[in-house]
């Protein structure tokens, strides 16, 4: 290991340097004289050292990863252009900053002076690799922009001095002596387009090998005593074992028959995914079909097959919310053993996953129990890097910022162009998200990946909406693909590559229903329903738009003498995984004590949550969101028979205005004061005129009709109040979509091509009303703060004390003012900027009163008007 002293001398005269290395043939002096990173006890690796560490992890991860399959020669090419990706760190201006500490500009950082240097060079690195000048420039910058954005070009007149002249010329030294390593390489036949479209998982691969090759555990700092070939054979002995402990290590798929995958006799679309010709190529697999029907069985027996076929390594499932995510990955655990054989790694990817039970076990296992699934530590601790797991589990999110100027998206590219992309509950995504949605599959196409898409309502439009974007994968189309023709039945399997194949499947013959919709004209009439099927022992919930008018609800059912347990997302973390737990518990699959028990829940238990619940009663909203909620209401037939229910049969008591009437344009605040804002009015207006007009949900053969009324495709006009709803929904969506337009990248453009600012926050997955986190805090027995959440592990208690409310809001009430008072400063001293703009304190004494408008109650949450017991 070098020490300090060692540089030092070296960079003091380096003619005794040479002198001491000259010990062999393929001896190369400079090799000393540039740093590459260094420890807190000055010991240093040589920069050239850390290029061929990095190079050694690709060459052991290409063969596995999204370039598996390059010819040999423009493998070579791409190893050589790795290895030079930090040639920018052989500069006067590194230097300086590891002997000095001094910090470059901006435009003067190592890796914003490799492309730079790359580019100086290129009539050399073209001597040795060929290929067109645009290909060359455009893959250089994929190796140089691996710290999670493009290099941005910075003209130099005459002698670039952040670089150097003695590093300069060190540098076409050490291409040549890399070339030799790696040849014979070119990039001959390489076209511009193909080119842009490569450079994306180049820069990932990129980056990849860089964070695994930056690791002194894994490659220990080295003195600079032998020759660049030796150095060479060292790093790739190194290389191996590194890959092999973060969790990288090749795994084999497990001969399974569909049956013993899923653990249970086929269902209908089961036997389809079973049985279905697999085309050739990438291909998109858009299932359809009822809730409760066993689409995610479906998805995993033909995400086997594909991985059979050698279309992918792995598995991402994209869910749409934080809860979601946590159930898929409790059914994914004991499964992953039954696809894989050696030591596969499950990793579960969402912003609060560090309160994951489930995952900290998993996390934790890395062989002591071979019967449970495993994550290595470097994939489990970086969210970027979970998706490199075998089977990784996670928010639609996590994939999304891979089509974003997001930082280090590349990564995300290059994980999941090797997966097997599942996205359920497709039907959940806004304009804003769809848009996103269909530039993702796009990408995913365009990098060979295939796809999984499934929905229990998505409407025919955006389904061809999915289907074009994976269509438009080629590059040089220009113009909207001619879509294939595809099935209007229901259930239905479609499957998308050069020829598409699109079919009608059975249903399930439990999922085929008649659940008859009632209207209820107000509050009052809702609380006389429940009050009657309670009294009976019907298991009941009340689903409602908004917050405020949920805890609204549960307070009119207390004071009927009704126990109504409330479940909403104004709870602070800790108190909604236990109210969580408590509700499935009760009404879940094998719940107990359900009998006259009565929850009063917002949208968490739209989809979040496998319920089940004898009486509904639902607030109007748009049709597949009340398809949706009616999959809870009779749903485990099996084990509660029809005879057993103490109702005569499934009824979708709806909360809604009459559509006959619409006088004005505040229809329908009359029955949802809050819950008014969350959905636009024409929609509602539509389900309402809709299912008024069918008497019922008939699944599965009414649900196309329905979603087409409903979205207006074929249903009746509106009443003339409420047309300018319906006029600012349309262009609020085509705002929305415009939007993502703007923000999404496009694979035809190429990495380095992009200039927009790589930022994670400004430009979001998703739209809505911003937000504020506020930590709770108690006092204890001696006065001071105290978590509101109880944990031994002061990190997690914190997290488990977060509630959100409106930005907009907390900005109007006096907590705003109150975080600069000294025990709260003492807290926040630390916080980063941006955790001061996004988070906040929030103190709660014993009767909940945070501040003036502001309270919390761990019975009934966040309540933002002042309300007393």
């Amino acid at each position: 290991m070098s020490s300090d002293s060692d540089f030092e001398s070296v960079l003091v005269d380096a003619t005794i340097c040479k002198v001491l290395l000259g010990k062999g043939p393929m001896m190369t002096a400079f090799v000393a004289d540039w740093p590459g990173k260094s420890d807190a006890q000055r010991n240093r690796h040589p920069a050239v050292w850390h290029m061929l560490d990095v190079a050694a992890v690709a060459r052991s991860i290409l063969p596995q990863g999204p370039l598996a399959g390059l010819p040999p020669q423009l493998r070579n090419a791409l190893l050589l252009l790795i290895a030079l990706h930090d040639c920018g760190k052989i500069s006067d201006s590194f230097r300086n900053q590891i002997v000095q500490g001094q910090s470059p500009a901006a435009h003067n950082r190592h890796w914003q002076l490799s492309y730079r240097i790359l580019m100086q060079h290129d009539g050399l690195i073209a001597a040795h690799l060929g290929g067109e000048d645009v290909v060359r420039e455009i893959l250089y910058a994929a190796v140089a922009g691996h710290h999670g954005r493009p290099p941005l070009p910075h003209p130099v007149r005459g002698q670039d001095v952040a670089i150097g002249a003695a590093a300069f010329a060190d540098v076409a030294a050490l291409i040549g002596d890399l070339a030799s390593l790696f040849a014979p390489a070119s990039l001959a036949g390489l076209d511009e387009a193909a080119a842009r479209r490569l450079s994306w998982l180049l820069s990932g691969v990129t980056v990849q090998a860089d964070w695994i090759g930056s690791n002194d555990g894994w490659f220990p700092f080295t003195a600079p005593d032998r020759s660049i070939a030796a150095y060479w054979n060292i790093a790739q002995g190194r290389a191996q074992p590194a890959v092999d402990e973060a969790g990288l290590a090749p795994v084999t798929l497990q001969p399974m028959d569909a049956r013993a995958l899923i653990g249970a006799d086929l269902r209908p679309m089961q036997q389809a995914v079973s049985d279905c010709a697999l085309p050739d190529g990438p291909m998109l697999a858009v299932i359809e079909d009822a809730t409760g029907a066993g689409k995610t069985e479906a998805a995993m027996i033909l995400a086997q097959r594909m991985m059979e076929a050698g279309k992918a390594g792995g598995i991402y499932f994209a869910l749409p919310t934080m809860a979601t995510a946590e159930a898929m990955f409790a059914r994914m655990r004991p499964v992953i053993g039954r696809l894989f054989a050696g030591a596969p790694s499950l990793a579960l990817l969402h912003g609060r996953r560090a309160l994951s039970d489930g995952f900290r076990e998993v996390r934790g296992n890395t062989g002591q129990n071979p019967n449970d699934a495993g994550c290595a530590a470097w994939i489990a601790d970086d969210r970027r890097r979970s998706l490199l797991a075998q089977i990784g589990v996670g928010t639609i999110d996590q994939a999304l910022m891979a089509v974003l100027p997001t930082r280090f998206n590349t990564l995300r590219m290059a994980a999941l162009a090797r997966r097997i992309l599942i996205v359920d509950e497709a039907h959940s995504h806004d304009p804003y998200m769809q848009a996103e949605l269909e530039a993702l599959l796009r990408f995913h196409a365009a990098f060979g990946g295939s796809a999984i898409v499934m929905t229990a309502t998505l409407p025919t439009d955006r389904r061809a909406g999915l289907v074009r974007a994976w269509l438009k994968r080629d590059r040089r189309m220009r113009g909207d693909p001619q879509l294939p023709e595809m099935t209007g039945a229901y259930p239905a399997l479609t499957l998308v590559a050069a020829d598409t194949s699109s079919r009608a499947v059975d249903p399930v013959p439990a999922t085929c229903r008649r659940i008859a919709v009632r209207r209820l004209v107000d509050m009052d009439a809702a609380v006389r329903v429940i009050a009657d099927a309670q009294a009976r022992g019907a298991a009941c919930i009340w689903v409602r738009n908004a917050v405020d008018d949920a805890i609204a609800a549960v307070k009119a059912l207390r004071g009927r003498g009704i126990a109504a347990d409330l479940l909403h997302a104004r709870f602070a973390m800790c108190d909604r995984l236990s109210i969580e737990r408590e509700a499935v518990a009760r009404f879940g699959r094998d719940g107990r004590r359900r009998a006259g028990r009565v929850l009063v829940a917002t949208q968490i238990a739209e989809m979040s949550l496998d319920l089940d619940f004898d009486l509904m009663v639902s607030d109007l909203a748009p049709a597949g969101a009340l398809v949706q909620r009616a999959g809870r209401l009779w749903r485990h037939m099996e084990r509660r028979p029809a005879a057993s229910r103490p109702v005569g049969g499934p009824v979708l008591h709806l909360l809604s205005p009459d559509p006959d009437a619409v006088d004005d344009d505040r229809w329908l605040h009359r029955v949802q004061p809050a819950g008014a804002w969350v959905y636009p009015q024409d929609l509602q207006w539509r389900t309402a005129r809709a299912l008024m007009d069918a008497g019922a949900i008939v699944a599965p053969d009414g649900l196309r009709a329905l979603m087409a009324a409903a979205d207006g495709d074929a249903g009746a006009a509106l009443p003339a109040p409420l047309e300018r709803a319906e006029i600012e929904r349309i262009g609020r969506e085509a705002a929305e979509t415009g939007q993502a337009r703007q923000n999404l990248l496009n694979p035809a453009q190429g990495y380095g091509a992009v200039e927009n600012v790589f930022s994670d926050t400004v430009f979001p997955t998703r739209l809505g009303v911003a937000q504020m986190v506020l930590i709770l805090m108690r006092r204890d027995a001696a006065g001071g703060l105290t978590p509101w959440a109880k944990d031994t592990d002061p990190v997690r208690a914190l997290a488990l004390s977060e509630v959100s409310m409106s930005l907009k809001r907390y900005r109007e009430l006096p907590i705003s003012g109150m975080q600069n008072t000294p025990e709260v400063a003492a807290i926040t001293a630390r916080w980063k900027d941006w955790e001061r703009a996004t988070r906040a304190i929030a103190i709660v004494p014993e009767d909940g009163a945070i501040c003036e408008g502001l309270h919390y109650d761990p019975d009934r949450g966040l309540m933002l008007e002042p309300e007393r017991v």
